[in-house]
């Protein structure tokens, strides 16, 4: 199978280097990203990528450029240890999207299942996690509260109240008669997300559908356009069809572009079903 753009009402797949490939794509036309850059040298995808600060501020100047007023950015990243030192690679992007434009809307966590760096045991804690940093343009415009978090006083006759500077509580207006407390509350921003193993066959670096697919329900809302400009394997894209939304997305690898279009067809299919 060749790779080469491949475009339909529901999709839109470019082949090429993001940094030349975004710039076909209007001013504030895209309502969400939702993607996972390079971490630092931490994977070299066969020494095909190139990727530093001066490209990042590239990439998240084009960002700003195509989000919408009200727009989404989710930008899921981690840093490399080198010479027993954290990068801080994530801290230094997420400030840059700041100088640009973009709001620091939330520092949110995907906690995972297991680890990888072994030899890390020998001087510090098992990394488990990874930043989820959600960055806004302008007011944000959706969001879709995720309430799936067990309450554990569920049934029970609350009357809100809130605590004071002087750390007195005081009732809420209008609670007097209280409100029962439902059986799920919302979701906190800690996101504790298995990773994928089988998805990992597909590309060196999958985050769980999961991930994406509550990410659009959260950011977005139906009929809009998300957006990845590392699509790889295509997980932002399929769970953006599914849930009734346009997609956007940009891969340089071929490999990973042709499995990328294989998932979005597939994708396409189950929803018409």
């Amino acid at each position: 199978m060749s790779s080469k753009d491949v475009v339909t009402d529901e999709y839109s797949l470019l082949f090429g280097d993001c940094l030349e490939r975004m710039k076909e794509i209007p001013d504030g036309s895209v309502d969400l990203t939702v993607t996972s850059p390079l971490y630092d040298n931490l994977r070299t995808y066969a020494g095909t990528l190139e990727w530093n600060f001066e490209i990042f501020q590239q990439v998240a100047n084009e960002l700003y450029r195509i989000t919408k007023d009200g727009g989404v950015v989710v930008w899921v990243v981690g840093d490399a240890t080198i010479k027993g030192s954290e990068t801080g690679t994530s801290f230094k992007q997420a400030l840059c999207f700041k100088e640009i434009g973009f709001n620091l809307h939330d520092t949110m966590i995907w906690e995972k299942s297991s680890f990888s760096a072994v030899g890390a045991l020998k001087t510090r804690y098992a990394p488990v996690f990874e930043y989820m940093f959600i960055l806004t343009k302008g007011k944000l415009k959706a969001f879709n509260p995720i309430k799936d978090k067990p309450n554990k006083h569920f049934g029970v006759l609350h009357h809100g109240t809130i605590r004071m500077s002087s750390g007195e509580t005081k009732q809420v207006s209008g609670k007097s008669k209280g409100r029962v407390i439902a059986e799920y509350g919302q979701r906190h921003n800690i996101w504790r997300i298995n990773e994928e193993k089988v998805l990992n066959k597909l590309h060196p670096a999958v985050f769980p559908e999961q991930i994406a697919n509550d990410h659009i329900i959260s950011w977005s809302n139906e009929n809009d356009v998300v957006f990845d400009p590392f699509m790889g394997s295509g997980t932002t894209g399929k769970m953006a069809l599914l849930n009734n939304r346009k997609f956007i997305g940009i891969e340089k690898v071929p490999e990973y572009f042709n499995i990328g279009v294989n998932r979005m067809q597939e994708s396409t299919i189950k929803g018409e079903k």
